[in-house]
């Protein structure tokens, strides 16, 4: 006894645990240690030799702060790429920053006071562009600081940028190749344009941000030319700005038509018979004790066509002599809503444009279309009322001018959801301008077949979602008419008949003569030249830049400057073997990704993929610093720890596609219920250990790992508790070889209840020695 009395324990192994446990400060220990160490860069460097696995990480921007978006996949790319590390692969964590693009130049267009195009070509695309580049990496140091602070392994000092020349050069291979593989032109389509940033804008990024808003729904009347009674066809619209750009009118060629006169006013409407309603509601006619309108008599929408019919305003009468102001007839007229009849201003509409090519009023060269507004959308001096006027701004005085024409048969205001810009916060219109694309349409049978060959957690994005997106895919524009980007590699002839696409640095020195090509922004290689071989005098770069979308499609080959270096090794690892992102990138990187990949390899650049949700706000709005409705990122990881933020994230339904309204008290929680009782056991643990060699001494009671004991105790709480071990790292297994992390952590989460509110509230006695037939070796085990 007075032996063991003497005795302490092996403190070096079993220090005393505090009472009170700061995890974030413990955190801040662990990380000093891991740099000390370098722990990541020497993990990767003893994994070498090992089987490679490819990991792309998605570019985000460095002029803002990351938020939980951010977090929340670089948690899940961390948890999975550990996993890999930790089973036999060699994984190699290359972080990439996206540089060009609206985010960027937005910003500087704000802090200069930068209105239009006509802004930035007198003050220099030179100047412009070295603004813009001088902002792009400002935040890249929080960025740094935070995600390592969360934990996660991944190479910043080895990192990608956009903007590098290196990786500028790829861009234009890949380009090179779409190309010659016939997949690219030039044409003019209606698309998506910000106003704001004088841009036109994908599909998908007009995708991102609809809102909710009013805006005018008036019924206007068009008097049907040498109509006997003098009727007007009237056509409804909620936007009053695109009239001055009418073209013709359309109607449905099956459908019946109804000529009424109005009762009060004595003027006469044609309309379709089945949406009277929209002139005479159906409260309105019930309420009233006489007629409030007289049926004159039926037509059909087919015997409609070619009827002429006067303008809404006079500003391009000479249109008629080619053809326009006449009634054209297609079946993509609707019976939901509206007059039955629509106003076609094929500058401004996709079936406009379409309906209005078919009739010959415009071709798809653009040749014939009208568009009377600039590239800031004011009008032009062609609309001689409202010209220098934003169109928007202009609708009242267009509904008020149309009221004193006796034009306006009905006005109101509609409640719809509208797309805006995703960087100015501003409507987005529709608007036909030429631009260069990639023709989507001709692969669409590949891609759906590539996407079958990749594996996506959870499934539904896949087969639902993304099939439906692929098998809808439009043709994609990939041209914007900006300047902080990657310069289009396309020199053309005056006329536009002689193109020369360029596919690397090499091939412009020995096509322009030129040496001295140190960057490939525009102001530094807009100037060069290229000889014509057709005697058209010298051939010059089109004035565009690559959407920025193209820039991150094309990561898995810039990144390494493929094929002028890294080539095998390229090669050798691709398809990516695992990629992630959120949700919302199913129109946008996953896309990207999967049609050019088609294009150039007809393979998907990755094998596998998890699809997190979104994280929003606690009242369920998106996250807003003006509205200040979430906690910042920093204060939450320093108050809680990264880990319980992991924690978190990682445990709810939003790694299962699904959104999550962010709540402080839950990362609280994680700490309440899932830590603390952890800490706790493994505080009793080192206590029991401390006290059974302090009871026992050293050489008996001195705790020593030893399985096979283990695995022999008679104990069925022990049976029970190793075997319920040995089940979740089979589980575990199982499901992180399938990418279920929203199944793994629930179970990991089971685990420690089941240690710490049931085999340790039953074994306590037995453990501390305090039961009458417990022994060392019961301790012990």
């Amino acid at each position: 006894a007075p032996a063991a009395m003497d005795a302490k324990p092996t403190d070096a192994v079993f220090a005393e645990p505090p009472e009170k446990f700061s995890f974030p400060r413990r955190e801040e220990e662990v990380q000093a240690y891991w740099d000390k160490i370098d722990a990541f860069k020497e993990s990767v460097r003893r994994s070498e030799g090992r089987k490679l696995w490819t990991f792309y990480d998605g570019p985000p921007f460095a002029t803002g702060l990351p938020h939980y978006g951010h977090i929340l996949a670089g948690t899940i790319k961390d948890i999975v790429c550990r996993y890999a590390h930790q089973t036999g692969h060699h994984v190699e964590r290359r972080a990439g920053w996206d540089c060009h693009g609206l985010p960027v130049e937005y910003e500087i267009d704000q802090k200069l006071g930068i209105k239009s195009r006509d802004d930035v070509l007198a003050m220099g695309i030179d100047k412009y562009n070295e603004e813009c580049r001088a902002i792009v990496m400002r935040y890249s140091g929080q960025w740094v600081t935070t995600v390592t602070r969360m934990g996660r392994w991944i190479d910043f000092e080895n990192d990608y940028k956009t903007m590098n020349m290196g990786f500028m050069e790829s861009v234009w291979w890949v380009f090179r190749q779409v190309f010659d593989k016939g997949l690219v032109y030039q044409g003019f389509k209606v698309m998506p344009y910000s106003t704001a940033c004088t841009t036109p804008l994908s599909n998908f990024e007009a995708s991102q941000n609809y809102k909710d808003v009013n805006d005018p729904a008036v019924v206007i009347g068009f008097p049907l030319v040498g109509d006997s009674d003098g009727a007007m066809i009237c056509a409804w619209t909620t936007t009053p700005w695109t009239l001055p750009s009418n073209l013709a009118l359309c109607v449905h060629p099956e459908w019946t038509y109804a000529k009424v006169r109005d009762a009060a006013s004595g003027r006469v409407f044609l309309v379709l018979q089945s949406r009277l309603v929209m002139l005479y509601p159906a409260n309105k006619v019930k309420k009233s004790k006489t007629p409030l309108f007289e049926l004159l008599g039926t037509v059909l929408g087919a015997d409609l066509k070619g009827k002429e019919y006067e303008p809404a305003f006079p500003y391009f009468e000479k249109e008629r002599a080619r053809g326009c102001f006449r009634v054209l007839t297609d079946t993509f007229v609707k019976d939901d809503s509206g007059t039955g009849v629509v106003h076609m201003a094929p500058a401004f509409g996709e079936e406009d444009n379409r309906i209005c090519r078919e009739a010959g009023i415009v071709t798809k060269a653009g040749e014939g279309i009208i568009c009377p507004i600039d590239a800031n959308g004011r009008f032009t001096l062609e609309v001689t009322d409202y010209a220098g006027r934003y169109i928007k701004d202009a609708d009242p005085d267009i509904v008020a001018a149309l009221k004193a024409k006796g034009r306006l048969v009905d006005s109101s205001t509609i409640n719809h959801s509208y797309p805006f810009c995703w960087r100015s916060e501003t409507p987005l219109i529709y608007r036909t301008i030429p631009s260069w694309f990639v023709n989507v349409e001709k692969v669409k049978e590949k891609l759906l077949a590539n996407n079958l060959q990749t594996y996506w957690v959870p499934e539904f994005v896949q087969t639902k979602r993304f099939h439906n997106w692929l098998k809808d895919a439009r043709d994609w524009a990939i041209s914007r008419n900006r300047f902080w980007g990657t310069p289009l590699p396309i020199w053309t002839s005056e006329d536009g008949e002689e193109v020369v696409v360029v596919g690397s640095i090499a091939e412009l020195k020995e096509l322009s003569g030129r040496e001295d090509i140190t960057d490939l922004h525009r102001h530094f290689i807009d100037d060069i030249t290229i000889p014509s071989k057709q005697g058209k005098g010298v051939l010059r770069r089109v004035d565009e830049v690559f959407d920025c979308w193209f820039e991150s499609g094309a990561m898995p080959y810039a990144q390494q400057h493929y094929p002028f270096e890294n080539k095998e090794r390229f090669e050798s690892a691709f398809p990516a073997d695992f990629i992630a992102e959120g949700l919302d990138q199913t129109r946008g990187w996953f896309y990207t990704l999967m049609v050019l990949a088609t294009c150039l390899f007809d393979k998907p650049a990755f094998k596998n993929l998890i699809v997190n949700g979104l994280v929003l706000a606690e009242d369920g709005r998106k996250m807003s610093k003006r509205l200040k409705n979430y906690p910042d990122p920093v204060y939450v990881i320093d108050q809680y720890g990264a880990d319980a933020l992991r924690l978190y994230l990682i445990n709810s339904p939003v790694v299962c596609a699904e959104t999550l309204r962010f709540k402080e008290l839950g990362v609280k929680g994680i700490i309440k219920d899932v830590f603390l009782p952890w800490f706790n056991a493994f505080r009793f643990f080192v206590q029991s250990a401390r006290r059974l060699e302090l009871d026992v001494g050293t050489e008996q009671g001195a705790f020593r790992p030893d399985v096979a004991a283990a695995l022999a105790s008679p104990n069925i709480m022990d049976k029970w508790i190793l075997a319920a071990a040995h089940s979740l790292v089979a589980f575990v297994r199982a499901e992180m070889e399938a990418y279920r992390l929203y199944t793994t952590v629930p179970k990991i989460l089971e685990f420690i209840e089941q240690l710490t509110n049931w085999y340790i509230k039953l074994n306590r006695a037995r453990l501390q020695r305090k039961a009458d037939t417990s022994t060392v070796e019961d301790c012990r085990c």
